[in-house]
């Protein structure tokens, strides 16, 4: 709590107030409240009781000769702290042309507000229909962040380099009853917690959490729920829901006791945050807050005021707006101050290089105050270059920090493990962090993040299982979602008791897992997929929250194949030798001091045609102590490769480290128990991985 100085005192005794900080700031007697809106008329702050009060207990009249200055609407109001809950409403006029749409009936949150209620009757067509909606309405809560205990904790701050990021859903990943997590902490923050030995166990580091900021859980087809979290109402409060305290404060605290936990786990938290649109939609959708405020400041509109869609959501947050650049500067600051988040994956990130009337920008203001921020200085900032109005920035996204989601990764390794003619140099252009793409910019290797599943899509399993998105739950119709997904179904669309077509499905998931995290590059998992996770062919679950959506663990049990084949994978990846502690170097330094050598199914003749299904490559290690010789068959029949000598290797024994058509335990071994294999060649069994290793004495 703040000490004001005495001449503040005096200004908050006239109720005047401050207009910074924004938001709600408790100090010492009582709370400042100060909001930005340009062109309304009027400003009532409204506190209540109780988040599903009908009427506020106290309703503050803004005079605009007292508690205006500038565009900032300011008081202060004594005697109230923390917990208090709070709304506005603004009245000004309502002229869609111009881009205002001002009502004076609804109440709106703070879009500074670091915590929000929400009411059991909440309801948002309330706020989209004529007439207050007070009882309905979700609530801003006053919230002083300094009184949590750290313990000391700090961001882990851990280099790309020693990175595996594991993408996650906060609820999926303990709701279902498998989970053995309490009931009433199942899909929240502290059910999270409780199974961080998993994630420990499988050797992750780095959790990248969907949408936490509190979200519409009603924006989604009728009778279901928006599970993802992809429709934000505010960028300060973490998710509600998500919390198994009910009071209003709770969510921050558990939100901060994830995070403490994590990070004493070793595990960093890189929150998946969406600053391209928010739940208020289009034109017909509800009033929340930015369009109550300022509709023509908060968002990209077109000359007769109409918002402009390049986010596929309804409308588009105006990013490089100096209002707007503000508020997304102060939320990423927050995070990373208050709550101590590691980083951030910014979702449909090209949208942020657009200016107000929706066209690129060649030096986007708003991302190069994120890329030079001193308080972001080492956090990690992830960019998923595209967004939904053909805005393509894979490779050529701005600034010097910035990792880039690696569409292109998912695609061409879809492609040539599936087995598609003209995939084999693309596909070559993956495993070594795709050069073709980003080796103009003389920027590290782990700048791709490369991923062949995500949130957004099949999940592993089902890339394996499904010829065609099956989204009928969705309530759309199968409208919905991606129609080329790159799959194949290995024979049969969906579940099958057929042996050899699931030992096919395995050996694929193994094929796919091991590409992911040999390559070069910075590796990113599904959740589940290490489990083989399905969502029965659907493709766009964001409104499953359901067994649809949710982690089964029960498929740990199943596919522990799987299971151990991915921690062993993720635990050699983090042992690799002295690359790691040598001075970091780019992409196009590290591939010219390699040392490779491409084959075919002979030695020194790779097959570079349309045609071709297979590749190897014999790589040393940096210190040159450890040879791997890689071995891809994306063909559909056994293919035999001569193998290097091994008198020429150290050691001059081959070991085999892996092989995806082998059973468990012999499909991966642990790294001292490999065996050797004899001379000459190695047969490699129809779409099936190989890797030996040769290792000095």
């Amino acid at each position: 709590m703040t000490t004001l100085p005495e001449t503040t005192e005096l200004l908050c005794e006239l109720n005047k107030g401050n207009t910074s900080p924004l938001g709600a700031t408790v100090y010492h007697g009582g709370v400042n409240f100060s909001v930005f809106s340009r062109d309304c008329t009027s400003v009532e702050l409204l506190l209540f009781d109780r988040v599903d009060d009908p009427l506020p207990s106290r309703v503050i009249q803004l005079d605009p000769k007292y508690n205006r200055t500038y565009h900032y609407w300011h008081t202060f109001v004594p005697g109230i702290g923390s917990g208090q809950l709070y709304g506005y409403r603004v009245a000004g006029p309502f002229a869609p042309e111009r881009g205002l749409r001002f009502d004076p009936e609804k109440l709106l949150i703070d879009p500074y507000g670091r915590a929000v209620a929400v009411p059991g009757g909440y309801d948002r067509g309330a706020a989209c229909r004529p007439g207050d909606n007070l009882a309905r309405a979700m609530k801003s809560v006053v919230a002083d962040p300094r009184g949590y205990d750290w313990e000391g904790d700090r961001p882990l701050k851990r280099p790309f380099s020693r990175t595996i990021i594991y993408e996650m859903h906060v609820a999926a990943f303990t709701r279902h009853p498998s989970s053995d997590v309490a009931p009433e902490r199942r899909g929240t923050y502290a059910g999270l917690i409780e199974k961080i030995p998993y994630l420990q166990e499988l050797g992750i580091t780095a959790v990248e959490l969907l949408p936490v900021f509190q979200f519409d859980p009603h924006d989604a087809p009728y009778g279901l729920n928006n599970f993802w979290g992809y429709s934000p109402v505010s960028f300060f409060a973490p998710h509600a829901a998500y919390s198994s305290r009910h009071e209003p404060l709770g969510p921050l605290d558990e939100f901060r006791d994830m995070v403490k936990a994590l990070h004493k786990a070793g595990i960093e938290v890189i929150l998946d945050v969406v600053f391209n649109h928010t739940s208020e939609g289009s034109h017909e959708g509800p009033t929340f807050s930015f369009r109550g405020f300022g509709n023509d400041v908060y968002y990209m509109l077109a000359e007769d005021g109409s918002p402009i869609d390049h986010s596929g959501c309804g409308n588009t947050f105006n990013a490089n707006h100096h209002v707007v650049r503000r508020l997304i500067i102060d939320s990423l600051h927050y995070w990373v101050k208050e709550m101590h988040v590691d980083g951030f994956r910014f979702d449909l990130a090209s949208i942020l290089s657009r200016d107000s009337a929706g066209q690129p920008l060649k030096n986007p203001p708003i991302l190069w105050d994120i890329e030079s921020d001193p308080a972001l200085a080492g956090i990690k900032l992830i960019a998923e270059a595209w967004d939904a109005g053909g805005l393509y920035q894979v490779g050529s996204f701005i600034g010097d920090s910035w990792k880039e989601w690696n569409g292109e990764f998912r695609d061409d390794v879809r492609r040539f493990i599936k087995g598609d003619n003209g995939s084999i140099s693309r596909f070559v252009s993956r495993l070594l962090a795709s050069p073709d793409i980003y080796g103009h910019q003389e920027r590290e290797p782990e700048q791709s993040i490369n991923f062949v599943t995500c949130h957004d899509g099949f999940t592993l399993n089902d890339l394996v299982s499904y010829d065609r998105k099956h989204n009928e739950a969705n309530g759309e119709l199968n409208r919905d979602g991606a129609d080329q997904n790159l799959s194949w179904n290995c024979g049969v669309e969906g579940p099958t008791q057929n042996q050899a077509i699931e030992e096919l499905r395995n050996r694929q998931v193994k094929n796919f897992l091991a590409v992911t995290l040999l390559a070069l590059g910075t590796p990113m998992l599904l959740m589940g997929d290490e489990a083989r996770r399905t969502q029965l062919g659907n493709n766009n679950a964001y409104c499953q929250d359901s067994e649809i959506g949710w982690f089964d663990w029960r498929f740990l049990e199943r596919h522990a194949d799987i299971h151990r084949f991915a921690k062993l994978l993720i635990a050699a990846r983090l042992m690799r030798d002295d690359t790691t502690l040598m001075e970091p170097l780019t992409l196009n330094q590290l591939l010219r001091q390699a040392k490779l050598e491409w084959h075919g199914v002979h030695l020194g003749a790779p097959d570079w045609s349309h045609e071709s299904h297979s590749i190897a490559l014999t790589a040393w290690s940096a210190s040159r102590r450890v040879v791997f010789h890689y071995m891809i068959n994306a063909y559909w029949k056994p293919l035999s490769f001569t193998l290097p000598s091994p008198l020429k290797m150290p050691g001059g024994t081959w070991y085999r480290w892996i092989d995806t058509s082998r059973a468990a335990p012999e499909d991966i071994a642990p790294w001292d128990a490999l065996t050797p294999v004899a001379n000459g060649s190695y047969r490699l069994v129809g779409r099936s991985l190989v890797v030996l290793v040769a290792l000095a004495p």
